[in-house]
């Protein structure tokens, strides 16, 4: 079955129900107060006789007395302890058929509904002191029959308002069943659409409603605009990974048909060829290893925190990055933070303060990671020392790697994030050969986002680039 037709079917059934179970409990109510109410007016008029009857002791007076309260419709009976009443009973004139039924003597007072025949009727007992001094029922019986009409009059109000409402409900629940499938069927339409195109779509919204099913329509016009972009990405990727990959691999297949076709005969080709081939090896898998980071999804990089003190933490990084490309690393204590030293029009003039801790909680693996991403970038693309700057600001501790090489244009730092994305190679050192696949910044922006630190980047052409890791305080 339908989710709509499930709507329309469930609703009108509740409603249904509902609309049943209130009018019978109307009905219920009504009859019982009403019934109630024919019965209490019954014994106060037994009551009244009864009062009338206890001070009497002439049969004739008795029988007199009697005719004056009996009820309209019904009987009236005086019923002595041993079950006689025969002699003491007077009947209206259309219910002398009451004059059959046996008396019976009760103790104690009573109110009840009988049914005698197909006929209802009200009986109420009192027991009273004669004149005599015997103890008697004053009995009366009364017809309920109006009320019964009365009631059965209501039934049928009741049934037919159930009827007429019950329509106009099982329509309108269909109704409704379409108004709240109507978005999702869009949603059917457009994503069966999707799949027989291959291409994106959203849905088409109109009006302005904010109600539960305009949101999920909302969210599902993100969800394919996310999707879309990460299609998009994707194709870049796999298309920016192939022809980066294509061209380490292609100096490797020269290199070696090279000295399959000459080595023999030129042996000074040997050293030439296989240093080549050993670079490229060597950049093919650091650009592998880069690739398979990024494709690792962030929230699958467990950091595991603890506490760092920056300073030596830096020192040792330093000196173990100068050892293995010998390069001079210089490490720093600094006070002002590079933003407002490049605010202030210099990227180099800080006071140094008095060497303190500086201690952080964060992973030192993942933060030694990206701390040589960024000296490997400065090395890159400088000749000269490589400059690792140490200091706080506010509450936060930063660690800045700065090289002196020509800086990057302003119009060009909103994208070095992106993944292949490489400024003219003009800035690298030893052009092509050095330069990296455009994938170093973007996995160490993919890796302070995993520790929770936050990496900037500030350069001012013609003195160097300057990239900050930004870490809390602890």
């Amino acid at each position: 079955m339908k989710l709509g037709s499930k709507i329309h079917l469930y609703s009108s059934v509740l409603f249904a129900f509902l609309l049943i179970a209130a009018n019978t409990t109307v009905y219920l109510v009504f009859s019982g107060t009403m019934v109630d109410r024919e019965i209490g007016k019954l014994a106060a008029e037994t009551e009244i006789a009864a009062a009338a009857l206890r001070n009497t002791a002439e049969p004739a007076a008795i029988r007199e007395l009697m005719r004056a309260y009996v009820p309209l419709e019904g009987m009236l009976r005086l019923v002595s302890g041993d079950g006689r009443g025969g002699e003491y009973l007077v009947t209206s004139a259309g219910e002398t058929e009451l004059s059959r039924e046996g008396a019976v003597f009760f103790p104690e007072r009573r109110e009840d509904k009988l049914v005698i025949g197909s006929r209802n009727y009200g009986f109420v007992s009192l027991p009273v002191i004669a004149a005599d001094g015997s103890i008697v029922n004053v009995q009366a019986t009364a017809s309920m029959e109006e009320l019964m009409e009365l009631l059965g009059l209501l039934r049928l109000v009741l049934l037919s308002v159930s009827a007429a409402v019950l329509v106009p409900v099982v329509i309108s629940s269909g109704v409704l069943g379409r108004v709240l499938m109507r978005p999702i069927a869009d949603m059917t339409r457009t994503m069966r659409r999707i799949i027989g195109s291959g291409e994106f779509a959203r849905l088409n919204r109109k009006g302005k409603s904010r109600d539960e099913l305009a949101g999920m329509g909302e969210t599902f016009n993100e969800m394919i605009g996310l999707l879309e972009e990460s299609f998009v990405r994707q194709e870049q990727f796999v298309s920016n990974a192939s022809h980066e990959l294509k061209t380490p691999l292609t100096i490797i297949e020269s290199y070696a048909s090279l000295l399959k076709r000459r080595g023999a005969d030129r042996p000074e080709l040997l050293e030439e060829s296989v240093e080549a081939i050993h670079s490229e090896a060597v950049r093919l898998k650091g650009m592998t290893e880069q690739l398979l980071l990024l494709a690792t999804a962030r929230r699958a990089w467990q950091a595991e925190t603890e506490k760092v003190d920056l300073l030596p933490f830096a020192r040792q990084a330093a000196a173990t990055f100068g050892k293995v490309y010998e390069r001079e690393v210089t490490v720093e204590l600094r006070g002002a933070g590079p933003e407002q030293q490049e605010k202030a029009g210099r990227l180099g003039d800080a006071v140094v303060e008095r060497e303190e801790g500086m201690p952080t909680q964060t992973d030192p693996d993942m933060l030694k990671q990206l701390l040589l991403i960024l000296l490997d970038n400065a090395r890159k693309y400088s000749d000269g020392p490589i400059e690792l700057r140490l200091g706080s600001e506010g509450e936060r501790f930063y660690m800045a790697v700065r090289d002196n090489g020509i800086g990057i244009p302003e119009n060009e730092l909103p994208h070095v994030f992106e993944r292949f994305y490489r400024v003219d190679k003009a800035r690298s050192r030893d052009g092509e050969s050095t330069g990296g696949a455009g994938l170093g910044l973007s996995l160490a922006k993919e890796l302070a986002k995993a520790l929770g630190a936050e990496l900037t980047l500030a350069s001012v052409q013609g003195e160097g680039t300057t990239a900050t890791i930004w870490l809390p305080a602890t």
